[in-house]
């Protein structure tokens, strides 16, 4: 068997890790062959939750989980870590505007970050699904000197995933027959779900099998707000759906998409499609050996450019509320990013020389 890995996990005693950890600790993530160790961090208050989870746990007797143990700081909780899955943030509640809710969580993915780069594994890949999770990952990366950009990533596969499955519903298919979604910018209401690449049986779905009014009109503002529609249906957000939207980014971010697949990831932006350097956007992406790579050379029209172009200016807005919080120092490791290797060692991320020639760059070292 292998050796274990270490997964810390905040926000551990929460409506999405109830979900989450009995799935990840019977091999749905990362195999049935991979052990695993859960290293749990709640806020203080919340540890005697924590603890009955725990116990929990244990009681399934799961063969792969190695070892639980419980910590009320991320400094303790990350240490050692190889995944980091960031969940706990403050949640909005009733009259508090958006800007009040980026600063009261800034100050909480500031520390985390920092807890990161301090005492993680060198190679750790970090997923924040916090919201709001763009601009949290961003905050948490440029707090992070001694990890790369590269390492820190932000959930939008649950939008993801909600775009197949109301696509699938709507033309009665198995969601396994639509391919090639996409996810274009923040985890929010100017999300572009972008369904001008997908295919349905091998054939565009876009003006074949969808229609292009129903698909602009009905179609995207739905998926755009559909958190708000589970909200009001079930008295609370999204947690079932969340956890599997986890456990889809982190298994194919580690083991690798589908072949002619490509999935959505929110990532630090290196300049692909026109979109600013610097923040957290989501890309189509494909994933292999550990590591994920943009998907370039899509054609991209009049109308989803300016939706892509919608979400870009959003995030520079959020981006530009918590300025204060983003160290100078870390600002050029986000405009010429870099990836970590398990050696320590870096490569440079964007496939590009100093000249500006493009090359194909290839390493199996990870």
């Amino acid at each position: 068997m292998k050796k274990p890995v270490r997964i810390a996990v905040t926000g551990a005693a929460g409506a999405i890790s109830s979900s989450l950890l009995f799935r990840v600790a019977s091999g749905e993530m990362f195999g049935t062959d991979q052990p695993v160790i859960l290293q749990l961090i709640e806020v203080p208050q919340a540890m005697e939750l924590l603890r009955g989870l725990a116990m929990e746990l244990e009681d399934c007797a799961l063969p792969l989980l190695h070892t639980i143990r419980i910590f009320d700081n991320p400094e303790a909780g990350f240490k050692n870590a190889h995944y980091a899955i960031l969940i706990g943030a403050r949640p909005r509640t009733a009259g508090m505007e958006r800007i009040d809710l980026l600063t009261a969580n800034a100050e909480i993915f500031e520390r985390q970050g920092k807890a990161l780069s301090a005492n993680a594994a060198r190679d750790v890949k970090v997923l924040v699904v916090g919201n709001p999770a763009n601009t949290n990952a961003l905050i948490a990366s440029r707090n992070a000197p001694d990890l790369s950009p590269t390492q820190f990533t932000a959930l939008t596969r649950l939008d993801h995933n909600r775009a197949k499955g109301m696509v699938a519903n709507h033309l009665g298919v198995n969601a396994e027959e639509v391919r090639k979604v996409i996810i274009w910018g923040n985890h929010s209401s100017t999300q572009y779900p972008d369904l001008h690449q997908s295919k349905i049986f091998g054939e565009a779905l876009v003006g074949q099998q969808l229609d292009e009014t129903f698909y602009r009109e009905t179609l995207i503002p739905r998926i755009q707000n559909r958190g708000s529609e589970i909200i009001n249906a079930r008295g609370h957000s999204s947690a079932a759906s969340a956890a599997q939207a986890i456990i889809d980014h982190m298994r194919d971010w580690a083991m690798g998409t589908e072949e002619n697949e490509l999935v959505s990831m929110a990532i630090v932006s290196d300049g692909s499609y026109g979109i600013e350097k610097g923040i957290v956007y989501s890309f189509p992406v494909r994933c292999r050996y550990g590591r994920y790579q943009i998907v370039n050379g899509l054609d991209i029209n009049e109308f989803s450019r300016k939706m892509m172009k919608s979400s870009e200016a959003e995030l520079l807005e959020e981006k530009a509320s918590v300025n204060h919080l983003l160290p100078k120092e870390t600002e050029q490791s986000h405009y010429k990013l870099r990836i970590c290797l398990r050696s320590g060692k870096f490569l440079a991320a964007d496939g590009l020389l100093d000249s500006g020639d493009p090359v194909l760059e290839t390493s199996r070292l990870l």
